[in-house]
């Protein structure tokens, strides 16, 4: 069966840091594009991040770039967003997407959806 298995997330305090992790199961992410989309509540979902698992090359939304990493391994077939100095506009749900043929990756592009994770940032 093909998915993405994400982990990760959970509560942080203001300021803190951590990492999301997206594997992907039954498949290579070689071909893909890989990408991290957030929710926040009452918002509607926007990109954060993408990454070429192939070639590496990265794209992190400009809000975030100074906090936010994408990075993958190629021989664990997972990738990962390390979020730091993280404050409350960082809460929501945290999705990671596969799919081809747009930079960066964008919903109608995508193959594989995992089930997101929640990070809540709060005292």
């Amino acid at each position: 069966q093909e998915q993405l298995v994400q982990s990760g997330g959970g509560l942080v305090q203001p300021g803190g840091s951590l990492r999301l992790s997206c594997a992907a199961s039954g498949f290579s992410l070689d071909d893909y594009i890989v990408g991290w989309f957030r929710q926040a509540p009452g918002k509607e979902r926007e990109g954060v991040s993408s990454i070429r698992f192939s070639g590496g090359s990265t794209f992190v939304k400009s809000s975030v770039e100074d906090r936010f990493t994408i990075s993958r391994d190629n021989t664990q077939n997972t990738v990962y967003l390390q979020m730091n100095s993280l404050n409350s506009e960082d809460t929501g749900v945290y999705t990671c997407a596969a799919g081809r043929g747009a930079w960066p990756l964008s919903p109608g592009f995508v193959h594989h959806w995992g089930k997101g994770t929640l990070v809540t940032v709060s005292e």
